[in-house]
């Protein structure tokens, strides 16, 4: 058995295979490495490049290298003295023509043998929302013909082959007709965003939900999991989207019980001081850390200055909350309007199944109330066994919504049944309310008000909350007291709004506010900036502070705010994206890298030294810190990235195995990582069971102690001294020859 020490993430796909992660392997082990976790290896959409999009759980993908190249990582791993951990999809597959289980539901109908395997609503034909057009349009202009595939008859739509029913062909087939005869109906793809038939990731239609609560779809979907696993392997899992589940405790309750030496973690957002239910886990993936490390390192001054600054130039005034129940009332109309409908529906069958018949309108205010006043990504009731935290949350939150609603019976009517289903009606408005509630947060304040709300974007982080940006020395050591020994402690993912080294240069703000608000009011000057919004000034000029002297600067700071911008659905969107508005702020942003590389302003410099500095503790609190170390590959040195997919950019794996005889800022970080890895890595179980505290002093400075009686580590992070980190590695002082504990 290896022990878990730390893992280091690497994204496969776009070059990255087995055997590049072969090669990989002595760079790890020589930096003190336990554990290879991998991104996604299944089978996935052609041109994936992320792996996420599955369309064979059961097949290891051939351009990676197959089963034999896993194989071959997989031993070279265990002879380097290295565990691999698989990051797994039981919430989705792709809905794709390529994923073979869909095709056979096309084909077959419920007939299939994977008909169960879908999350799909069967009340009407299974919509497809591919085309460019309206069908009978494109029927009369010739475009839709009649073939054969490998595996039978097919209707053709342009790129399109959709498996036909073989009973529905004729000699001579009218299209129509044949059409209207599958279990399926080809639609144009505007119909998504109101109107489908299938559960979806979040909003993401290309993504279709899977079944793992029957028992026959859970075996199917971790068939080559647990061969991997029982093999030797595989040593741990990661489980992607865990909110997403119909009943995630049952689901892993069942996933325990097949593999009960597994370590396995969760993606699971936590939320204020929301902690994780009590599964049996190894812990999460760690978001909650990344957040906690930033509030510890932020000024609480500084940051009121910058909210300040920042509200007077751009006239806004409430909390990040106020946006964010703004936001989540745009998006249940708009982007998640599907599942809107789908609650709506469900309500109304609840409704009357109880005995009490709502009107829609009533029905719909209700549940639109509840799911924008929900506050977390999920509650985990099954049936009428339910925690008491989750009872409690629900009451809060139909209390919220019933005030000053005229349909504030039927909001205490659906909580009931949501809380305690009574009917088969009822079950399955508690199952689909605990899944949209996840979807709607994360759309609503990752993706929207997130990009809104652009006071101090250090906080604007994956389960952060720009209204709590600082945390006190107390309240940080009673999370790390409850902390699980082996929960993940990130800096940076594949998701994350901004890599760990860029975010450290956007705390500095905080620290060092009247230079952040110098380069704002810089670029207010120069032209074209009068015609793009404050706001946005703001955001713009973050995001260059957080990835300056980067390769490509302009192309992927116009790549990031055009995203940003449509993310934040203010003047433009990804339906339907308004270039003109676009281009204003886009025209800006040359004028603003010119201005900085041509004056060089000393506020620039200041705010990247001290975020190297801010970098250089991260990662000392990081590794030292209750829980696992999780490595993003590329971050054993200098990363700086903002979201996907600028955080997903291949990086120089070569370059990277010689970091540590660099100098400067890069050499710094790889050598502490390499430093304190090697020393968890030397003494597992001391890391694994010793106390953990931290106390910062008058000038900031912080102080990590670990201490299990015998050994105690204490490591010093000061921003204004060199060396930044020190550490005392001593015996404890209750271990010490006259001294009692």
């Amino acid at each position: 058995m290896i022990s878990l020490t730390a893992t280091y993430r690497l994204q496969l796909r776009e070059g990255v295979t087995f055997a590049t992660a072969q090669d990989y392997l002595p760079h790890l082990a020589a930096n003190g490495i336990s554990h290879l976790y991998l991104s996604p290896i299944f089978a996935a959409q052609a041109g994936s490049t992320h792996g996420y999009d599955v369309i064979d759980p059961n097949a290891i993908e051939a351009d990676l290298g197959g089963d034999a190249g896993f194989a071959a990582l997989a031993q070279a791993a265990q002879a380097a003295g290295i565990g691999i951990v698989l990051d797994i999809v039981p919430n989705h597959t792709a809905f794709s023509l390529e994923n073979p289980w869909l095709r056979d539901l096309l084909r077959h109908g419920t007939d299939s043998a994977f008909a169960p395997h879908f999350d799909i609503d069967w009340s009407e034909r299974l919509m497809l929302p591919f085309l460019t057009d309206g069908f009978d349009a494109l029927v009369e202009r010739g475009e839709v013909t009649l073939d054969r595939a490998a595996d039978g008859p097919v209707l053709c739509v342009g790129d399109l082959a959709v498996p036909l029913d073989p009973a529905t062909v004729g000699d001579e087939t009218d299209m129509g007709a044949l059409h209207d005869a599958q279990v399926w109906r080809l639609v144009p793809w505007q119909r998504e965003r109101d109107s489908i038939t299938h559960r979806r990731f979040f909003n993401v239609t290309g993504l279709i939900g899977m079944r793992v609560e029957d028992d026959a779809v859970f075996e199917d979907m971790h068939r080559k999991v647990f061969d991997l696993v029982d093999g030797g392997l595989v040593q741990g899992l990661r489980l992607d989207h865990i909110d997403g589940l119909a009943d995630p405790a049952a689901y892993l309750e069942t996933l325990k019980a097949r593999l009960p030496d597994t370590p396995i973690w969760v993606e699971k957002i936590l939320t204020g001081d929301e902690a994780l239910p009590d599964w049996g886990l190894a812990g999460t993936t760690g978001y909650e850390a990344a957040r906690q490390i930033a509030r510890l390192l932020t000024d609480a001054d500084g940051h009121a200055r910058l909210m300040a600054a920042w509200q007077e130039q751009t006239g806004r005034s409430g909390s990040f909350h106020k946006a964010l129940i703004a936001a989540k009332n745009e998006v249940i109309r708009q982007d998640l309007a599907a599942e809107l409908q789908q609650m709506i529906v469900l309500a109304d069958a609840a409704a009357v199944a109880a005995g009490d018949e709502q009107g829609q309108e009533a029905l719909r205010e209700a549940v639109v109330a509840l799911l924008v006043a929900f506050p977390r990504y999920r509650t985990y009731l099954a049936g009428a066994d339910n925690r008491e935290d989750d009872v409690a949350l629900m009451h809060r939150v139909a209390d919220e919504a019933a005030e000053g609603l005229r349909s504030d019976h039927v909001v205490r009517l659906l909580t009931d049944c949501i809380l305690s289903p009574q009917t088969p009606e009822a079950a399955r408005l508690q199952v689909r309310f605990q899944q949209v509630t996840g979807a709607l947060l994360a759309k609503s304040h990752e993706d929207t008000a997130g990009f809104r709300w652009n006071a101090y974007i250090a906080a604007n982080e994956v389960g952060a909350d720009p209204d709590d940006v600082t945390i006190i020395d107390d309240a940080m050591n009673d999370w790390l007291a409850d902390r699980l020994p082996m929960a993940i402690t990130l800096t940076s993912s594949h998701d994350t709004k901004r890599s760990e080294d860029a975010r450290m240069r956007l705390v500095a703000c905080s620290r060092l506010p009247a230079d952040l608000i110098a380069l704002v009011d810089g670029v207010a000057t120069l032209k074209g900036a009068d015609a793009v919004r404050p706001n946005t000034r703001w955001y713009m000029v973050q995001s260059a502070l957080a990835i300056w002297g980067e390769d490509d600067l302009d192309t992927r700071l116009r790549d990031h705010m055009t995203k940003a911008m449509r993310e934040a659905k203010r003047v433009t969107n990804w339906t339907h994206p308004d270039e003109a508005a676009e281009a204003r702020v886009l025209n800006l942003i040359p004028h603003l890298t010119a201005q900085w590389r041509d004056t060089a302003p000393a506020a620039l410099d200041r705010l990247i030294a001290l975020g190297q500095r801010l970098s250089l503790v991260q990662t000392a609190l990081k590794i030292a810190m209750t829980g696992v170390p999780d490595i993003y590959r590329g971050c054993l040195g200098p990363h700086f990235a903002l979201t996907d997919p600028d955080n997903r950019r291949p990086v120089d794996l070569d370059a990277l195995m010689h970091l540590t005889e660099a100098g400067g800022f890069a050499g710094d970080k790889a050598r502490l990582s390499r430093d304190l890895l090697l020393l968890r890595s030397a003494d597992p179980a001391f890391f694994d069971t010793a106390g953990c505290t931290i106390a910062r002093d008058a000038g900031g400075a912080v102080a990590l102690t670990r201490d299990d009686g015998n050994r105690r580590l204490t490591l010093r992070c000061d921003t204004g001294d060199d060396p930044v980190v020190t550490w005392d590695d001593s015996a404890a002082p209750a271990a010490k020859p006259g001294r009692t504990g």
